[in-house]
């Protein structure tokens, strides 16, 4: 039986497959990519061919190029890779976000990419994966970091909503594009109008083609009616923040929607009314729930991340 040593390197390009002859989300152009999720540091241009989760291909080729050289796999089915069987496993991060399953010659490795434990209203939820070797995230790795459930975070939103509405003002949620954007959208339905920028409508539109249902929203543009934005719902994305754009809106009452938002100070950071600790990544206790339930032997842990900030993807 080989060992994660023969199996998988870890290389000034990213993790490499030797006997596979493949990277697991690359930093830099290589001749064969697997791709955990759509993120744009997890999925790079540049790459000769892409293989990803059926749900993030076309997202993939949204963000990346719509001419790529992309296959894809559905979850559990496995493709043969030069003697390595690769396959997709839900993370539960945002849609089509994948745990990359390596096995060869009995030994399994398994790559989590970026996950999250608590299921929301629309990813698919985390499976764990049993394997020698797990290779973990660890971006909200600290205990102060535990989440609500999906429940109390839409009661929460949507109160939140409610209270502006009756002061007359318009809720402006900010989340990035890909994930956070569309978990606001599951958390609002019904709650009221929902608006979204041009980058958010956009990358719906892509999800829309994976034969995925989304929430109805609108979009939302520069030259739309104020009035027709009053007491609305609008989602957008945090480079916005104190743009021209914001300040065209009517009334508005804006909060940042992040796991960093879960230490109370990281709310005084910029200059908005709220901030909600909504994460698409493990809380403390969902790091440790999923590295114990692989049964790992060996446990890699990847620190991405070197300071809070609410513009992250957290």
């Amino acid at each position: 039986m080989v060992s994660e040593k023969q199996l998988i390197k870890f290389t000034k390009k990213g993790i490499y497959c030797p006997q596979g002859k493949f990277y697991l989300d690359p930093w830099y152009p290589v001749d064969h990519a697997i791709i955990s999720h759509g993120h744009a540091d997890h999925a790079r241009w540049g790459m000769k061919r892409y293989l990803c989760q059926h749900k993030s291909k076309a997202i993939l080729q949204h963000r990346i190029g719509s001419d790529i050289n992309i296959n894809s796999l559905d979850y559990e089915e496995t493709l043969k890779i030069n003697g390595v069987s690769v396959s997709f496993h839900p993370a539960g991060h945002v849609i089509g976000s994948a745990q990359i399953r390596l096995e060869h010659q009995g030994y399994v490795v398994v790559f989590s990419g970026d996950y999250k434990i608590q299921p929301d209203l629309i990813s698919t939820p985390f499976e764990p994966v049993k394997c020698h070797t797990f290779i973990t995230e660890s971006t909200f790795g600290l205990p102060v970091y535990n989440w609500k459930t999906e429940e109390q975070l839409q009661k929460e939103l949507q109160d939140w909503v409610k209270t502006n509405q009756n002061n007359n003002r318009t809720s402006v949620f900010f989340g990035y594009s890909l994930g956070k954007a569309q978990r606001l959208m599951s958390l609002l339905d019904g709650c009221d109008e929902m608006y979204v920028h041009r980058a958010i409508h956009n990358l719906n539109e892509a999800i829309l083609k994976s034969g995925i249902d989304l929430p109805k929203t609108k979009l939302w543009s520069a030259d739309l009616d104020k009035k027709k934005l009053q007491n609305k719902i609008i989602i957008a994305p945090p480079a916005l923040l104190g743009s021209k754009m914001l300040k065209r809106i009517p009334n508005a009452a804006t909060a940042i929607c992040s796991g960093w938002m879960q230490i109370r100070g990281n709310r005084r950071w910029q200059s908005v009314d709220a901030g909600f600790a909504v994460s698409d990544h493990a809380d403390w206790n969902g790091l440790i729930s999923a590295v114990k339930a692989t049964e790992a032997e060996q446990v890699y842990v990847c620190l991405l991340y070197t300071s809070p900030s609410p513009r992250d993807r957290g």
